[in-house]
């Protein structure tokens, strides 16, 4: 789809106009659900009118305004769920996929399909086009779509919407059409995702705002989404300091603490401890070379180990700014704080994120737009590893699109952009935009950005099954990283490097996983410990060691969750593989992961590892899984996926 006020696909020149008229009874025939109807009929284009404001409401119950009042009403709750398939599919669906989806049990499925589709042209009235097989969805320009400003619009548009935090098609789930139903839960649990990333993105633009009221109320409905992402309650509590309620903000410690220790066994992370801490302290007027002073001292106790100390030092040098320096001084003290909260092991991401808030806010007012994209391309990191892809891919784009982007940045957004793709199983965007930051970074001279592209390019070959193009990437992004002496980058291309070796049989498998968790430990890096945990984990199996192997991946899972900012992607893909063995040796936790592994996936839109959760469930026996994964499955181009979705279809499946 595109943009939030934009069509679902580009409307021809002169669109065909398809309408429907109603008649008597004896006329026509019954709806799906027992509504008068008529089949679709196609007609003249109505003389020159005035442009309607079209709005189509998806989440709670579904509607259609026009002109800010309530449009027409479906009669038949199954055109309101062929309408939101047909705005949320990845490409127009071929008609006979639509009939067995949704009218499998109709007499006439094909007419059924007609009367639904004359019923939404009616509803979107004559400037809408729906037409052709496969169905193409027109819509007028300047047509409000909210699951897509929820998806893709801003935040200050998306906190608006009326349905905001609605389950996608409340209440009208159609009968008779399990696959539907599972595509449907799928669906509501990615926009789900996307509704938490909005209220908690909308909390911190407006921190950074100044209005903190409106951004508690945010991160309370963000918190209430989701209990138990410390990430929330950090935000929630750095608000309370902030607006002065300290009372308030000792509560929520307090409940929060409970609550980890109840439900997790944890103590209250560093981001939530850091949170308690935030204050207003005034600072002695200081000038540049105070500021510049402070930011190396703070750089070189990072770099040394003293963490906290580091922090400690750049916060001083940001209230130093604010106090007596320059707007360029003000936003680049924030921005290599928030480097060093994102980018260090301490688990502060959330804390960094408020930062760049904070800087990129005072950037745009200073029409500093390089300093902007200096602090988007970094929002959109973090998004990235939270699986918030919907809102990565927007502040990355605007990096790319920015013209006065420095090349570095540029290089940048490109690589995590690609990332993004490679994680959502958009493979040949993904290679497409990885390759140009391969490309970029060797024109910039970095060399550690080029490390970065070429790993998720042999990712992408390893993932889709090239196994000697993943090598020679994941080869490279090593030896990169090895001569530039970046020892906490390489056991990433070295685990996936070794998960290479092992789907080959080499067996030089062991020794290269063995390394990369030796060096992963080392270094302290939960990211890194998981994926060579899992290949180890994975190696044991190949031994003829199940069972150690589910061990082996429960562990796996353990180190790469251990702070509340993991890499989401990484957690699932764990998922996965216990899914898979589980089922091979009949685990009792196996449908629990499989639950697990579709929430997680599906609320962050990673398309291949929603299909893999589906077909995981559909071999425990669940209705509606193995058609539903087909669907979502026919939009990603990776031949490994597709066969196992046909090795799961019946075969007279229409959906293989």
């Amino acid at each position: 789809m595109s943009g939030p006020t934009g069509s679902t696909t580009q409307p021809s020149a002169v669109p065909r106009w398809l309408r429907a008229f109603p008649v008597p009874d004896d006329a026509g025939g019954r709806g799906p659900d027992g509504t008068t109807m008529v089949e679709e009929r196609t007609g003249p284009r109505s003389r020159a009118r005035p442009a309607r404001r079209l709005a189509v409401h998806l989440l709670g119950r579904p509607r259609i305004e026009v002109d800010g009042t309530d449009g027409y009403r479906f009669r038949s709750r199954k055109s309101w769920a062929l309408l939101a398939f047909l705005l949320l599919a990845e490409r127009p669906p071929a008609r006979a996929q639509l009939t067995s989806l949704l009218f499998a049990d109709a007499v006439d499925p094909l007419r059924a399909l007609r009367w639904c589709l004359a019923e939404i042209r009616r509803g979107l009235g004559p400037d809408a086009a729906v037409d052709g097989d496969p169905v193409l969805l027109s819509l007028p320009s300047g047509t409000t779509v909210d699951v897509d400003v929820v998806e893709r619009g801003h935040w200050t548009e998306a906190i608006e919407l009326p349905g905001l935090g609605s389950e996608l098609l409340d209440g009208l789930e159609p009968a008779h059409a399990d696959a539907y139903e599972s595509w449907l839960l799928s669906q509501r649990r990615r926009l789900a995702g996307s509704t938490e990333s909005i209220l908690h993105e909308g909390a911190l633009g407006l921190l950074a705002r100044g209005d903190l009221a409106t951004a508690r109320a945010l991160a309370v409905r963000a918190a209430l989404m989701s209990p138990l992402d410390e990430n929330h309650q950090a935000l929630l509590i750095r608000l309370y300091r902030l607006s002065g309620d300290d009372a308030a903000a000792e509560r929520q410690f307090e409940a929060w603490s409970a609550v980890a220790a109840d439900e997790l066994g944890a103590v209250p992370g560093a981001a939530v401890v850091h949170a308690m801490r935030e204050r207003h302290v005034g600072a002695p007027r200081v000038d540049a070379a105070g500021i510049q002073a402070m930011t190396e001292a703070a750089t070189a106790a990072v770099s040394a180990g003293a963490f906290l100390a580091g922090i400690t030092s750049f916060e001083t040098a940001v209230r130093m700014a604010d106090r007596g320096a320059t707007t360029s001084l003000r936003v680049d003290a924030r921005l290599v704080l928030a480097e060093a909260l994102i980018h260090s092991l301490g688990g502060l991401d959330e804390e960094g994120v408020a930062t760049l808030a904070v800087a990129e806010r005072i950037a745009a007012a200073a029409g500093d737009a390089e300093a902007v994209s200096r602090a988007r391309a970094e929002s959109g990191y973090v998004d990235f590893l939270r699986g918030r892809y919907d809102r990565a891919e927007r502040a990355l784009e605007q990096v790319r699109g920015n013209p006065v982007t420095t090349p570095s940045t540029w290089a940048k957004a490109t690589t995590y952009l690609g990332s993004v793709a490679s994680d959502r199983a958009d493979y040949p965007a993904a290679v497409t935009l990885l390759e140009e930051a391969v490309r970029a970074s060797r024109m910039v001279g970095e060399p550690r950005r080029e490390a970065f592209a070429r790993s998720m390019l042999g990712r992408v070959g390893l993932l889709r099954g090239d196994l000697a193009l993943a090598a020679e990437h994941l080869e490279v992004a090593a030896g990169l990283a090895d001569r530039e002496h970046w020892l906490s980058f390489i056991p990433w291309p070295q685990a996936l490097l070794g998960q290479v070796l092992l789907t080959r049989g080499d067996d030089g498998a062991a020794r290269c996983l063995e390394q990369s968790f030796a060096r992963a430990c080392q270094i302290g890096d939960p990211c890194w410990e998981g994926i060579a945990a899992r290949g180890l984990a994975l190696l044991q199996e190949a031994a003829g060691d199940a069972e150690g192997a589910i061990d082996g991946l429960l562990d796996a899972r353990s180190r790469s969750t251990r702070l509340p900012d993991p890499y989401v992607w990484l957690d699932v893909y764990i998922l996965d593989a216990l899914c898979r063995l589980g089922l091979g040796v009949g685990h009792p936790r196996t449908r629990a992961w499989a639950d697990e592994m579709l929430d997680r996936a599906a609320r962050s839109g990673m398309r291949e590892l929603t299909v893999r959760a589906m077909l995981h469930k559909a071999a425990l026996g669940d209705p509606g899984e193995a058609q539903a994964a087909a669907i979502l499955a026919a939009d990603i181009e990776n031949p490994e996926l597709t066969r196992l979705v046909r090795n799961a279809l019946p075969a007279a499946s229409p959906l293989g």
